[in-house]
């Protein structure tokens, strides 16, 4: 099982890293991610719950529909189809909390790759590794964000 837990404080307003985090087409901007695309509209707001958002990053492209929405407080997703690896998505949330005009972001993902055991013995803990990396990078660039 992989276990993804990244916690960083951010210098910007809570309002403008969750419009950022949430704004699905346009994670591209992000070194870690190499396209984004919004495949399908939320159900009362575009970005909001329902959406699927396709990430591609390192080989892998990733369906993942938005389970929660609840700006600017929580973004929650789930992994609902993978390639080249299967995804067996348990938990993705994205939960922000202001701290005197910044934000206070924890992003955790868990779940396991479902090949029989090379999954959890060796893409587990490549996913983890990769994974914390990818979502650091992410926050440490809108930090640093004009």
């Amino acid at each position: 099982m992989f276990s993804i837990h990244v916690e960083r404080t951010i210098n910007k307003p809570i309002e403008k890293v969750f419009a950022i985090l949430s704004d699905h087409a346009n994670y591209a901007q992000f070194k870690a991610i190499e396209r984004s695309n919004l495949l399908i509209k939320g159900k009362h707001e575009t970005n909001g719950l329902g959406a699927v958002r396709e990430i591609i990053s390192g080989g892998s492209n990733l369906h993942e529909e938005i389970v929660a929405y609840e700006p600017p407080y929580k973004l929650g997703y789930k992994v609902v189809k993978s390639k080249p690896l299967p995804y067996n998505h348990q938990l993705g949330e994205i939960t922000l909390k202001d701290k005197d005009g910044k934000t206070h972001v924890t992003w955790r993902s868990q779940g396991h790759i479902t090949i029989f055991l090379l999954g959890s013995l060796y893409f587990d803990k490549q996913i983890q590794s990769v994974g914390s990396r990818a979502f650091g990078s992410i926050l440490k660039q809108i930090d640093n964000m004009a």
